[in-house]
């Protein structure tokens, strides 16, 4: 039975629902018919997709058009835990991924837990063919995201000269650092819509500007000279033992580089796991005093001068002088030396003698102008200035020992630079090792040109020390196991104490052999370093060896006649 209280509870009820009904309808109306322009841009940027296109980094060649780096499509792999969660097979599809994606099994498991959020990389940069091995499995909740990576086709063979990029798409190091910005290209650009299931809406695109390709990068060195470099130092390293070794080989009459190598090296497709000292590229980043490599600068500047003469007399005291209260002394003892014979056989003790012929001032600008004290110029970063203190800074005896390579630093590139300018009629090259950079249209951006940077000799004097310096290769000389038959080989030895604290040490020392050849008509000159060989120390002993074996082998690849065969044509063999 009805009573009123019933029925006015019931009409309320009527109402409220009337009331309720009548606002959802109003809040649907308004929903659809008026302007809510946040609540649109919201549904827009649900739907909205704006992703950039990785540009393709350009490739990086020998001089003859050998790839040594270019960039690889990959794909990175990323899990959506709600979507694994739904489909309940979180376990299955963690056994699969660890597997094939060589990844620990806990860390995808742990990351499939994160139900809250939509997006867990698994592993970056995997390789197509095990992308597509996951894909033909079908998981719900994988996903893709195509993106590029960095290959280097030798690995390891060129990596201090190469750089590497690293995984935020930065050069680092060498060409890589320095070409960055020709290397990279430009990024693109999609603007699109996506589906509910977060697919792209392809006929709904907005935007579609395409990425462009970075430009190449062309190199003065070449892979095969390069690889001799590499195997024969490693080779004189397990002979001859060492904390490090490093090389160059260069174009006499261009300053081109054709070969540089460093030892210890490491794989530039692993790049993470290496260490600075690995990373190092001692050739151009690595300052030592060079010994009596230095003296060739040193006898040099005295005969341009006119301060000697080849034939002239030195007295080198039987190997032990005194000068100004302190002694010096030669690793071999000997009389009265001329002056050629002070080159040959590497007498501190007449070098200081000559040297001392000079005006200091003199002599500072002579080193100098050979390019000491100061950065070639290598279009690769990394470089040191080496030392060469101001005269001012110089005590009484400094110039009796910097005519030894003491009291100064080098690099290995300012050495092979300085001697170089005697190979090269006087003339000091800036040195360089990329030969063009090309765009995409095929079209050179940059040229590598030669360079004359200085000349610190006239051409009289930079022959006759070319014809001295083969003396020192000859019986009787401290670089003769650097003599190449059917060669004429100009070259200097270098036996420098390493500087410990206190002194110099009587054990470790840097072994070197700097030189050109063919002497009579240079065409390419090298520097070889040996950092703490033992037993054996000394620059002929270790470094000449080596010298010869690169040089034999370099002569043969780029067809360098013999001294008893008719000229050829230089180069033909190495341009591409």
């Amino acid at each position: 039975m009805n009573t009123p209280a019933h029925s006015g509870r019931v009409a309320v009820i009527v109402v409220g629902m009337l009331g309720l009904f009548a606002g959802l309808g109003a809040r649907l109306a308004l929903l659809h018919l008026g302007p809510n322009d946040d609540l649109q841009a919201r549904v827009l940027r649900l739907h909205h997709i704006e992703r950039v296109v990785l540009a393709e980094r350009g490739r990086i060649l020998d001089r003859r058009g050998q790839v040594l780096a270019m960039d690889l499509p990959v794909r990175d792999v990323w899990i959506d835990p709600k979507a694994i969660a739904e489909a309940g097979h979180g376990t299955f599809v963690a056994a699969h991924l660890s597997r094939i994606l060589e990844v620990d099994e806990e860390m995808v498991l742990a990351r499939m837990e994160r139900t809250h959020r939509l997006h867990e990389p698994i592993r970056k940069r995997v390789h197509n063919d095990l992308a597509e091995q996951v894909a033909r499995l079908k998981f719900r909740g994988v996903h893709f995201d195509d993106t590029m990576t960095r290959h280097y086709v030798q690995s390891g063979l060129m990596c201090h000269v190469l750089g590497f990029v690293n995984h935020e798409g930065y050069g680092s190091a060498g060409v890589e650092q320095r070409y960055h910005r020709m290397l990279r290209g430009i990024d693109g650009l999609r603007v699109s819509e996506r589906d509910g299931r977060s697919h792209e809406v392809y006929n709904r695109r907005h935007l579609d500007i395409p990425p462009r390709r970075g430009h190449e990068v062309r190199l003065t060195l070449d892979q095969e000279l390069q690889y001799i470099l590499e195997s024969e130092l490693d080779k004189g390293l397990e002979e001859y033992g060492g904390q490090a070794a490093w090389a160059i080989m260069m174009r006499v009459q261009t300053g081109e580089i054709l070969a540089m190598a460093s030892r210890p090296a490491f794989d530039l497709n692993e790049f993470p796991t290496s260490s600075p000292e690995q990373r190092r590229n001692r050739a151009v980043g690595y300052n030592f005093e060079p010994g009596s490599t230095f003296k060739v600068a040193v006898l040099a500047a005295a005969f341009n001068e006119g301060m000697i003469t080849p034939d002239e007399w030195i007295d080198c005291e039987r190997g032990r002088w005194y000068y100004r209260g302190r002694p010096l002394r030669d690793y071999s003892p000997h009389g009265v030396l001329t002056v050629a014979d002070v080159l040959q056989k590497s007498s501190n003790i007449g070098s200081a003698k000559i040297a001392l012929k000079l005006p200091e001032s003199t002599l500072e600008a002579y080193l100098r102008d050979f390019g000491f004290g100061r950065v070639s110029g290598i279009d690769l970063p990394g470089e040191e200035t080496g030392i060469l203190n101001p005269r001012s800074r110089w005590s009484a005896i400094s110039v009796t020992r910097i005519a030894m390579g003491h009291e100064v630093a080098v690099t290995a590139l300012q050495l092979l630079n300085a001697v170089n300018a005697v190979a090269n009629q006087g003339r000091l090259m800036q040195p360089y090792v990329v030969q063009e950079v090309i765009n995409r249209h095929g079209y050179a951006v940059h040229r590598g040109e030669p360079t004359v940077v200085g000349r610190p000799i006239r051409p009289e004097t930079a022959r006759l020390m070319a014809g001295l310096m083969v003396r020192t290769t000859e019986d009787g000389g401290t670089g003769r196991r650097a003599r190449l038959d059917g060669y004429r080989v100009a070259g200097k030895t270098g036996t420098a104490q390493k500087p410990v604290p206190g002194g110099y040490s009587d054990r470790l020392n840097i072994a070197s052999f700097v030189g050109f050849l063919p002497a009579d008509n240079p065409e390419i000159s090298m520097v070889v370093v040996f950092d703490e060989p033992l037993p054996e120390r000394t620059g002929g002993a270790v470094a000449a060896p080596v010298f010869r074996r690169i040089a034999e082998q370099a002569v043969r690849y780029l067809g360098i006649p013999r001294y008893d065969e008719p000229e050829a044509t230089m180069w033909a063999r190495s341009q591409p």
